[in-house]
């Protein structure tokens, strides 16, 4: 057993540590998924609250791992592994059981898992965890206390740091659909021969005040006593689905502009800014003034947003901005950046560099490296 303990630390402190580390490079990201969970479990009161908790819990993973590899205080770090785990394995069986949320976010955009694949890896770690909370009180630190405490503080900073870094800036390593080099057309395209999402069709109507569901196949098509009511259509098995599905380019006047736009245009500014009103209007001057100077070299520069035509108008108004805004799902924005506004540089329909607000370039710096 004392093996079996030692090789269920090492696994549950590196998978720890990995999965606290991978959602550190994507606490925006992260905060997405929790106010999800908010949402389906009716606690949108908590929903304000979604970034510091992913920050949180980005920091606690990394430490409880780094804790139950070293032994650093087991009685303590072996109820808090239980208590989650125990605590996930329900919101995933759940998940599954209900299908509500179709990716846990464990680890993030790196590893996409179904409800029922997270819902095992769950299971998986409880019967890991289990063997370090039995023997918690004969589990000792390696080293001893001042050397045990310094790794603790010292991997909390690190940590620290590591996600605050990329909250204020961008993911250092980007998983996204959207990341750098990516050929957005391309990654919107299904192959010829692709499998289709397979639906099956129950047709609902109503006889002499008594309502009945029937398949195209069984229902009584040469009885016109029933009275059709309504059609359910229930996916039965997802078909293939390209990276970028649910991204689009619609203009002021309602058109598409997706083809043309990252099809013919062959260099092209997007802003995005998925809602105007939680936009940091601290960088919109220095936005305006790119703006311009592109605009001026007749370079396309528009912004992207998912915000109601009126907040668009009192937006330009507010901010006397010069450039068109195309509408685009708000959670297709939230994963091209992970900033509000964000700025990102295409050329020919491939995605060549992105900054976050706090790193927007200027006009001269895009010039003497992409400009030329």
């Amino acid at each position: 057993m004392k093996a079996f303990v030692w090789v269920s630390r090492i696994f549950v402190g590196v998978l720890f540590i990995i999965s606290g580390l991978i959602k550190a490079n994507d606490p925006v990201g992260f905060s997405y998924k929790l106010k999800e969970y908010f949402e389906v479990f009716g606690t949108e009161f908590m929903v304000p609250m979604s970034l510091s908790l992913a920050i949180f819990i980005c920091i606690f993973e990394v430490v409880c791992g780094i804790a139950t590899i070293f032994g650093s205080r087991m009685k303590f770090f072996s109820w808090m592994l239980l208590l989650m785990i125990v605590f996930f394995t329900f919101l995933t069986f759940y998940s599954a059981y209900f299908n509500k949320v179709t990716d846990c976010g464990c680890f993030g955009d790196a590893v996409k898992l179904t409800p029922w694949q997270s819902f095992t890896k769950d299971i998986i770690l409880l019967i890991f965890i289990t063997p370090i909370f039995l023997y918690r009180k004969k589990i000792l630190p390696i080293f001893k206390v001042t050397k045990d405490n310094l790794i603790l503080t010292v991997g909390t900073i690190a940590t620290t740091v590591f996600t605050l870094y990329c909250l204020w800036h961008l993911p250092v390593l980007d998983f996204r659909p959207y990341k750098v080099g990516t050929n957005l057309l391309k990654a919107m395209e299904i192959p010829e021969g692709a499998k289709p999402d397979v639906y099956k069709t129950t047709l609902v109507y109503q006889k002499d005040g008594v309502k009945k569901e029937f398949t195209t196949e069984t229902y009584p098509w040469q009885d016109s006593t029933w009275v059709w009511v309504e059609t359910k259509n229930v996916l039965v098995e997802k078909g293939y689905q390209p990276a970028i599905h649910d991204f689009s380019l619609t203009s002021p006047d309602g058109v598409d502009q997706t083809q043309a736009l990252l099809g013919s245009t062959k260099e092209l500014f997007l802003l995005v800014e998925y809602n105007v009103n939680k936009a940091d209007l601290d960088v919109q001057p220095d936005i305006n003034k790119l703006a311009a100077s592109l605009q001026k070299d007749s370079i396309k520069f528009i912004a992207l947003t998912a915000s109601l035509s009126t907040d668009i108008e009192k937006f330009r108004h507010a901010n006397q901005t010069a450039y068109d805004f195309y509408t685009t799902d708000e959670k297709a924005l939230q994963t091209m950046i992970r900033s509000n506004p964000g700025l990102v540089y295409i050329k020919n329909g491939v995605v060549v560099d992105m900054w976050h607000a706090n790193d927007l370039p200027t006009y001269e710096k895009l010039k003497e490296k992409y400009l030329k």
